[in-house]
């Protein structure tokens, strides 16, 4: 730190990304992202007329795009706020509800403590079962806002819609923020609870099920009088939040159900098949409803296995956390992608016994 730093800053430790690595090409199964191409019907649409005219400041209501997503999910624009990423989104809805406290997960998305730290919210921390599954009675009357991923990162386990509705109902009096960020790769979206609930808040994304991860659009989904709160905070921080190319092609890529569509089958079906190869080879594997599976080997560690598929030219992801270390992340890619690393990790689990 420089001796200019406000020292309120000292003890956050910032949230670190996935690897975006530049010194060679990797199948890359780290950050979650889709393998699947965005939208060519969305591409089509960025032409030289729209890139002339960056010149002009974008939309601060994002209001075509704000319309495409309530046309899809069947909502009213006023329920939209359109958000640079997901975690901007976060970020606001943190600063506008949980200054008093929140709690979430021990595992789940390692932004949410850090933006906690930054903003100066009490932390309380929710153990997950040794199945590594959330506990709805856990999140009851907690007098504080609520904040579940759904499926959860890192393991990728959901809870049904039944589960997420009780929690929210037995927190009438605090906001529940449910991050979808993997949703649609699951069977429930939280969505349609917005019609009924006034303390839920729903935080979605483009960055994973729509191949938007490089034009950084995410959005809330909430009550009206929630969002006039939460436009508040972005129009007191950044009002021309989101840039003009990144709203056309997210408002293009909603628009197009059937690549969407075609795209989620195709995930579902790699991520099945995949899950039954790994158990085949003795791995366990947890229950995903998200574009990625947390895995283990009975042959070896997480991180040891991490290493050895990056020297092979394989990212996936591996934590430090102590209930997680043992196992690795891995991105849900294309069948080609999944069936590389399957051979990659027979090299490795045979090169380990042939030590042993």
């Amino acid at each position: 730190m420089s001796r200019f730093a406000d020292r309120r800053i000292e003890n956050i430790s910032p949230y670190v990304p996935g690897e975006q690595p530049r010194d060679r090409k990797y199948i890359k199964l780290n950050t979650n992202e889709n393998p699947y191409y965005a939208s060519a019907y969305a591409v089509s649409a960025v032409d030289g007329e729209l890139l002339l005219n960056l010149k002009r400041y974008s939309d601060p209501e994002c209001r075509d795009l704000a319309s495409a997503i309530a046309d899809f999910y069947g909502v009213q624009s006023d329920q939209i706020m359109i958000t640079n990423g997901s975690d901007e989104a976060l970020a606001f809805a943190f600063y506008a509800y949980c200054r008093q406290g929140v709690c979430f997960a021990d595992v789940t998305y390692g932004f949410y403590e850090v933006i906690a730290r930054l903003f100066g919210c009490p932390v309380e921390k929710i153990s997950l079962d040794e199945q590594f599954k959330i506990v709805p009675d856990n999140y009851f009357y907690k007098g504080k806002s609520v904040v579940i991923a759904n499926p959860n990162a890192q393991t990728g386990i959901a809870l049904g819609g039944d589960k997420i509705e009780e929690i929210i109902a037995k927190n009438a009096d605090n906001i529940v923020i449910i991050d979808q960020a993997y949703a649609d790769f699951g069977e429930f979206n939280a969505i349609e609870l917005t019609k009924k609930y006034d303390n839920l808040v729903t935080v979605n994304t483009f960055s994973k099920s729509r191949s938007l991860a490089g034009a950084r659009v995410g959005y809330i989904i909430a009550d009206r009088r929630l969002i006039e709160d939460l436009k508040k905070v972005k129009n007191s921080f950044h009002p021309y939040n989101v840039n003009t190319v990144s709203l056309l092609l997210a408002a293009r890529a909603m628009e197009d159900r059937e690549y969407f569509l075609s795209c989620m089958e195709k995930i579902k079906a790699t991520r099945a098949s995949f899950a039954e190869q790994l158990i085949a080879r003795g791995f366990e594997v947890l229950p995903s409803s998200a574009n990625f599976v947390l895995a283990r080997s009975p042959k070896t560690d997480g991180k040891s296995l991490y290493e050895s598929l990056r020297a092979k030219g394989i990212l996936v992801r591996h934590f430090n956390d102590e209930r997680i270390a043992e196992y690795i992340r891995i991105t849900i890619g294309t069948d080609a992608e999944m069936g590389r690393l399957l051979s990659a990790i027979d090299q490795i689990t045979g090169e380990n016994n042939e030590k042993s």
